[in-house]
């Protein structure tokens, strides 16, 4: 198989070749991968942000979309010849290690699912089986983006009719919550970014207001916008420990509630004032939109093929494998909003 390695983090992944496949074991699917997002996650791991790495050298890649090719004993869910979503959600099935690969005696680790390949194997409980003839380059997003953007919508904030909500940040899964809040009958979206691009596509998703970062003080125009009552929700998707204290700080008393998606560098802190807690506001994290893949990712999908989320409008550049390190660029850049590796 052919694979992008890290082998030491700060520096350039490694497109190897002829890379060893062991065999399968209980509970484990090969698959051949058709696309793979790159999300900052998966930046940040490969710049060294996430900490000290225990793993090197490794695979990486978390949210693709290809074909079951083999399956090992006591898998059920999927057959050979399915088309599949893989992500790092949790869903049914056999939870189960992942698998070691080999190139030139070397050991190359990987963890329960990986898509930075040619082919994969991943744990039965990380795959999902597609409807069939969906597209798999935007099925790769129900592996990361759409179910962490449209599950914080859905099953975090179910917004009420009337709702003013606020968006901070705008790559793959602020832009799927941003499409998500269509379904409901909110009076006030605002988008907030430093892109102008980004904001100019909030605007075309279904945002009332844009406000750009580095231009403006998000605060204050928030509370122009509001009345200084400030917003119902806030989604916060920007990786950065300022922004999900500004989100924070952008609800209003008396209930209003901050989720943050974003997971910032290790070792980084947000601050709150407690008197803001006393007051009413509220913030909590999300664990990929508290998605049930099994679930969510059918009802999603058949919300794609009926119209209703247009999620296909998320699909930035294109990329080959031999590329990946360019994605991971562009992506740091703030270029792309969701790469995609063809694979």
């Amino acid at each position: 198989m052919k694979a992008a390695i890290l082998y030491q983090t700060g520096q350039p992944l490694v497109i190897e070749d002829n890379i060893e496949i062991p065999e399968l074991l209980t509970g484990q699917i090969s698959v051949k991968v058709a696309f793979s997002g790159v999300c900052n996650s998966q930046l940040k791991e490969v710049r060294g942000l996430r900490g000290e790495d225990r793993f090197l050298p490794h695979m990486l890649g978390h949210e693709g979309a290809g074909t079951v090719i083999d399956i090992g004993c006591g898998v059920t869910k999927v057959k050979p010849g399915d088309k599949v979503v893989l992500g790092w959600i949790k869903g049914d099935g056999m939870d189960v290690p992942g698998p070691k690969y080999r190139k030139n005696g070397i050991v190359i680790n990987a963890g329960a699912v990986t898509t930075f390949s040619d082919q994969t194997i991943v744990s039965e409980n990380r795959c999902v089986r597609l409807p069939d003839e969906f597209p798999l380059d935007i099925a790769v997003l129900f592996g990361c983006a759409i179910p962490t953007g449209a599950g914080i919508v859905i099953n975090q904030l179910n917004p009420e009719k009337g709702a003013v909500v606020a968006l901070f940040g705008l790559g793959g899964i602020g832009l799927s919550a941003l499409l998500t809040l269509g379904l409901y009958d909110c009076s006030m979206i605002i988008a907030v970014d430093l892109e102008d691009d980004k904001l100019k596509l909030a605007e075309n998703f279904g945002a009332t207001h844009i406000i750009n970062a580095a231009r403006q003080d998000p605060l204050e125009e928030i509370n122009k916008i509001t009345g200084s009552r400030g917003v119902d929700y806030s989604i916060e998707a920007s990786g950065f420990a300022a922004t999900i204290e500004m989100a924070f700080r952008s609800v209003r008393k008396s209930g209003g509630l901050c989720v943050f998606a974003s997971h910032p560098q290790n070792g980084v802190e947000i601050k709150l004032d407690p008197y803001d807690l006393i007051c009413g506001r509220k913030i909590e994290g999300s664990w990929g939109g508290e998605s049930s893949p099994d679930r969510d990712i059918p009802k999603l999908a058949s919300l794609y093929k009926t119209g209703k989320l247009q999620f296909d409008k998320l699909l930035s550049r294109k990329y080959v494998l031999d590329e990946i390190n360019q994605a991971l660029d562009d992506l740091e850049n703030r270029k792309v909003v969701r790469p995609l590796i063809k694979i």
